[in-house]
């Protein structure tokens, strides 16, 4: 797995699988936030000290689950509605090559037999979703292929798979159609072979060029076999590359991070994306940490830095900064997917565990493969957690797209939940004079220090929809 799976987490890695993979299941109740627990000192350093740990305001917070009994007809409901909008898709294939320390998420050890039938699934979801309205009414303009380690199949099954997403799928001409992957088991002529059929770029999960962090955390190659496939892949010149970074990592320096980052500029890759480790409790990581053998990871203060360092670095090499963890330096990175995702437009899942989003709805498709196969086979729709989003969640993707992109528009989203602007003006004031960004006429910028702590920020704005919605619910109350 790579880090497509953190980018609606606030740039932590493996912070959530919340648009593919394996979704975490929607509270019915959102715990209540209060804007005044995200006050900053005034004085103290905002990079390093502006909240005690990292937070998540996930998209679905508040979500409520659909009756069990309902699912189907609410499900084949939904898919019976067209679209207006254009939409992504996001393809899952639940197989990992290796256990990685860091990743919170494997599911399946991959079998080479294992890969030709699942293709023979997604291909038979494909024929079967394509025919409905939700698919066909209007376009798709990025698809995510993602897992698990989707690069790990075989060449012939990836090229099946990408000719059968261009033959089902409504795809736009110019579509972003993203491979992840990871060095090992991946080829230049497997990916000469994918991008024949059309895939548009790949993203490798690279973690660290750190041999020994490498080894530690369980990746099979060395740093620099990593380097030298990540540059051949760059020569071959077919497709779009992109990789990411972990920063925070036990026992990788403040040299080896840097060092890091001047050999993704030296590479000439298109893009990179930089995530903070996040360590979950119970998970490999932390029992390894625990049991000492591991040394603690960086500190948040820590990671802030080191993230700061790598933004400023590679902007003062001519790369621009596109989203709060992703940069590029070449016209060919569009990051389409992963910003279309920010701003909560339709996704369609494919595949075991795949997440998606449609018409008010959220939900994931069955993980456990037998089971979705079981399923299908009885005519019953293999998915899970579906729900009805909040009411305030068209609200909540634009505070997370606009905090993401750089610049937060307190106009729209004051036309979305009226009572906003007064409900954040206070903590939006105390972000500004803690050094967290600037006020701006009717927006607010977050500089690195807010960047950072882009997942704070979004929890405290969230709280401050909980409030508008809470004052119009009061006001409604006493007119009556």
């Amino acid at each position: 797995m790579t880090m497509a799976n953190a980018r609606m987490s606030g740039g932590s890695a493996h912070g959530a699988h919340d648009h593919h993979g394996a979704q975490g299941r929607h509270p019915a109740q959102a715990a209540a936030l209060q804007v005044s627990d995200y006050f900053v000192r005034i004085g103290c350093d905002p990079l390093t000290e502006a909240f005690e740990r990292r937070s998540f305001s996930p998209p679905w917070r508040g979500s409520r689950p659909v009756d069990t009994e309902d699912v189907d007809a609410v499900f084949k409901r939904i898919f019976a509605t067209p679209r207006q909008e254009t939409a992504v898709a996001y393809v899952h294939v639940p197989f990992c090559q290796t256990r990685c320390l860091f990743c919170g998420f494997f599911q399946n050890a991959w079998r080479p037999e294992a890969g030709a039938a699942y293709v023979d699934d997604l291909l038979a979801e494909l024929a079967i979703r394509s025919t409905t309205a939700l698919v066909s009414s209007a376009p798709i303009d990025a698809v995510y292929i993602g897992g698990g380690t989707p690069s790990a199949l075989a060449a012939d099954d990836l090229v099946r798979l990408v000719e059968g997403l261009r033959h089902h799928l409504p795809l736009t001409s110019d579509c972003e159609i993203t491979l992840e992957g990871r060095a090992f088991g991946f080829d230049l002529a497997k990916a000469a072979k994918v991008a024949d059929v059309g895939v548009t770029r790949m993203s490798i999960g690279v973690q660290t060029f750190s041999t020994e962090v490498r080894r530690r955390l369980g990746r099979k190659l060395s740093g620099p076999e990593v380097q030298s496939f990540l540059t051949d892949l760059v020569a071959l010149g077919r497709t779009a590359v992109v990789c990411d970074l972990i920063y925070g990592l036990p026992g990788h320096d403040g040299a080896e991070w840097c060092r890091d980052i001047e050999i993704v500029d030296q590479i000439g890759i298109d893009g990179v994306t930089l995530y903070a480790l996040n360590t979950f409790p119970g998970g490999p990581l932390a029992s390894a940490i625990e049991k000492g053998k591991l040394s603690p990871p960086a500190t948040p203060g820590e990671q802030a830095r080191a993230y700061a360092d790598a933004v400023e670095r590679l902007a003062a090499l001519g790369w621009l900064q596109v989203s709060q963890s992703h940069l590029v330096r070449s016209v060919r990175e569009f990051n389409r997917y992963n910003a279309a995702i920010k701003r909560g437009v339709t996704c369609l899942p494919f595949g075991a565990g795949a997440g998606g989003q449609a018409h008010g709805y959220r939900w994931r498709n069955v993980i456990e493969i037998a089971q979705r196969r079981e399923m299908i086979a009885q005519h019953r729709e293999p998915v899970e957690a579906l729900a009805l989003v909040p009411p305030d969640h068209a609200a909540h993707a634009m505070i997370a797209a606009g905090l993401e992109a750089g610049r937060l528009d307190l106009v729209a989203i004051e036309a979305l939940r009226p009572g906003f602007r007064v409900a954040v003006a206070p903590l939006l004031a105390n972000w500004a004079a803690a050094g967290l960004g600037e006020l701006s006429g009717d927006g607010f910028k977050p500089n690195h220090a807010g960047a950072f702590w882009i997942g704070n920020l979004t929890s405290g704005l969230s709280a401050g929809l909980q409030s508008a919605t809470q004052a119009e619910s009061n006001a409604c109350c006493g007119s009556v």
